[in-house]
């Protein structure tokens, strides 16, 4: 202590001699003294925050270590009564003895009574079992096996609990079940005959595999369970392990070296080359045993591939193909992909041709077409035409992107020239049937499936190119193709409307004739003729069917203004003007009913309602008025021209050469524009010459001023 005092007092000095070495710091000497008054009291502050911190710590273990002396005395009173307590009940336990006894032999019967069903049918579910391996009900078979097993095992399990040295008792037990371990060695047979036609049994029967698997996979689980209870009670049944995954890989290796051994058909003796026949056999032999393995096999086994199965390291890839060389120079990889694109253009050249040809073979048939899961005509041409593609296409992709798009654009080229030939041919097919309508019998129903296969054509086509085509750009023949496609199918759409019109031609000529006026059902008669076969072209595919309910409906309208511009007849009176025009507006009518059924209730009015205004034109009494209700008519379809308003006044009958000059005249000087016509009516109707030469040279002379 007094050394720390002399070095405290050295040090100090040695400060202070450090700060007064100059004669003007003694002035700082004050200024000194407190500064070394505040660092003293900040030392003794820490000095006392550590000692109080030290002495906290210290109280603290001194609460605790007096807590835990209590908690010990606590403890050891404790353990005196527990010596205590057992010491006295010693005499009371060997007096449960009976009480034990006769928990184990409660314990015995109650193993009885549950397994008291199989004991009393072994035999039968014994004969039963056999059976079913004999069927190759395997799962089944082992259900039972193992009914047999359990109840076998928890009787001689509780024999040995209550007596292990009854040697009679165990060998009766298991005399009664001698059966069950022959009935285990036939399923055993039975799964390694199996296992040894895997190969062959994968592909045929893959259930009978898999089942397989999980009767072994059970009874490596009830060899573990088992083996568990041997450690805790000594105690294991017969048979048991049954190692029955050991063997399974046994007969698996067996059967490999069988199929590699049983490849070598020659020796040396009869063929020098017997080793690279025998190798060549062999690499064909793994190759497909590989795949067959890879895509069917793996299945049928568990998901976790250990190394027992795929997972093995030797399975494994050894070296990063990325790193090899070319097998082939760039150059003669070139020439070899060209050679490939001009032999596949030949190839598909023919195969197109080909599928066409047995396509038109059954257009021809007595047969309808298929329908799809819809209900729409469809031929097997798209299908097979695109299985094609898909084949190629998948090849190509197996050498890079670029060859593959190569090939991508290819087909659609190739596809362009099939589609326009595909069209001559549905034009001649329908040529065909215009020389005898009676042939093919369902020319209607192989021309709807025609156009089908438009709409199916483009979703393949859009198909392919989002699966095999990255970019999103078009390509060049994909204008052309749609073109195409939409020519085909509207072209077929046109067919089957001729083919209407003309069963609706004799009909169409009665219109607004003498007939006519004194009362006819030709009206009556189209409308359910149109009806009729549009009941078959609901199997026309949307939007064909669609467009061409609406160009039936103008086209039915366009025929019966024809029919009025035709002048078949002119109006002798009134009396006549009223009730044609009245039959007009009832037939006008009659249409709008059937196309607003046939368009589910879309508006069908404006083409009618044309009829109904030409009706209008006639039906009016009053021939000063007439300029009125004609001016109404032009406002409303301003494609109307001047010939068709001649043809109208003309087939009034009531109209002088004066008023129908003026009405010319005038309609000339106020005639509107038609340009943005959505729906022309009387554009493609033309007025037959007669009707215009019949007019006096005066009108005719207004009629070509107008038409100038």
């Amino acid at each position: 202590m007094e050394e720390t005092n002399r070095e405290a007092v050295a040090t100090a000095v040695q400060r202070v001699a450090g700060m007064l070495q100059r004669s003007d710091q003694l002035d700082k000497v004050e200024q000194y003294r407190r500064r070394e008054a505040r660092k003293k009291a900040s030392v003794e502050a820490r000095l006392k925050a550590a000692i109080q911190s030290q002495l906290d710590g210290v109280r603290t273990g001194l609460s605790q270590l007096h807590n835990a002396l209590g908690d010990v005395k606590d403890i050891q009173n404790s353990l005196a009564d527990v010596s205590k307590d057992w010491r006295q009940s010693i005499n009371t336990i060997e007096n449960l003895k009976d009480v034990k006894d006769a928990v184990v032999q409660h314990s015995q019967l109650a193993s009885a009574v549950e397994n008291l069903k199989n004991i009393f049918s072994v035999p039968e579910i014994v004969a039963d079992t056999q059976v079913l391996i004999e069927q190759a009900e395997l799962l089944e078979a082992h259900r039972k096996l193992m009914d047999l097993e359990c109840s076998r095992d928890d009787l001689m399990y509780e024999q040995y609990r209550m007596d292990s040295k009854n040697t009679h008792d165990m060998n009766l037990i298991r005399n009664y079940f001698g059966a069950v371990q022959g009935l285990s060695d036939d399923l055993a047979k039975q799964l390694w005959m199996v296992l040894q036609r895997a190969m062959g049994t994968v592909r045929r029967d893959p259930t009978m595999l898999v089942s397989v698997v999980r009767i072994i996979e059970r009874e490596e689980k009830i060899d573990r369970r088992m083996l568990d209870r041997k450690k805790q009670t000594g105690f294991i049944p017969p048979g048991r392990p049954k190692s029955w995954k050991e063997k399974m890989f046994e007969v698996l290796e067996g059967t490999v070296t069988t199929r590699i051994e049983g490849s070598q058909s020659v020796t040396r003796e009869a063929d020098k080359m017997w080793m690279v026949r025998l190798l060549e056999i062999t690499r064909k032999y793994v190759l497909d045993d590989l795949i067959v393995v890879k895509n069917l096999m793996v299945q049928c086994f568990p998901s976790t591939t250990t190394e027992e199965m795929m997972g093995h390291p030797e399975l494994l890839t050894e070296y990063d193909i990325n790193l090899m060389d070319p097998l082939l120079p760039q150059e003669v990889v070139d020439v070899l992909l060209s050679k490939y694109l001009q032999t596949f253009t030949s190839n598909i050249t023919g195969w197109l041709r080909k599928a066409l040809e047995t396509d038109k073979k059954d257009w021809f048939k007595e047969t309808e077409p298929e329908a799809d899961q819809d209900g729409y005509y469809q031929t097997t041409l798209p299908a097979i035409v695109f299985q094609m593609f898909e084949q190629n296409l998948q090849v190509a992709a197996q050498i890079n992107e670029t060859f593959k798009e190569q090939v991508l654009k290819l087909c659609l080229k190739q596809m362009n020239s099939f589609l326009v030939r595909y069209r001559e041919e549905a034009i001649a097919y329908k040529e065909d049937h215009l020389r005898d309508r009676l042939l093919p019998q369902c020319y209607v129903q192989y021309m709807i499936a025609i156009i089908n296969n438009c709409h199916t054509f483009k979703e393949s086509i859009n198909s392919l190119k989002k699966k095999y085509f990255k970019s999103t750009e078009p390509t060049q023949n994909d204008a052309a193709i749609e073109k195409t496609l939409n020519d085909v199918a509207k072209d077929g759409c046109q067919f089957l409307l001729d083919e209407v019109f003309l069963d609706l031609e004799h009909h169409l000529n009665e219109l607004l004739t003498r007939k006519w006026l004194t009362g006819t059902h030709a009206v009556d008669t189209i409308c359910v003729t149109v009806e009729d076969y549009f009941n078959d072209f609901a199997k026309i595919k949307k939007p064909f069917n669609t467009e061409m309910t609406s160009e039936a409906h103008r086209r039915v309208v366009v025929e019966y203004i024809k029919a009025v511009m035709q002048k078949r007849i002119t109006f002798k009176n009134a009396d006549e003007r009223r009730e044609g025009a009245d039959r007009m507006i009832k037939e006008a009518e009659q249409f709008k009913f059937l196309f607003r059924k046939l368009t589910a209730g879309e508006e069908t009015d404006r083409l009618c309602d044309a009829i109904a205004a030409i009706a209008e034109v006639f039906k009016l009494t009053d021939p000063t008025l007439l300029y009125l209700e004609v001016s109404t008519l032009v406002s409303k379809y301003p494609d109307i021209r001047e010939e068709h308003i001649v043809a109208l006044l003309a087939m009034r009958g009531d109209a002088s050469r004066d008023m129908k000059q003026m009405i010319m005249e005038t309609l000339n000087q106020n005639k509107p524009t038609y340009a943005g016509i959505t729906q022309p009516i009387f554009k493609d109707i033309t007025v037959p010459t007669v009707t215009m030469t019949s007019m006096s040279s005066s009108m005719a002379a207004t009629a070509n001023k107008l038409l100038k």
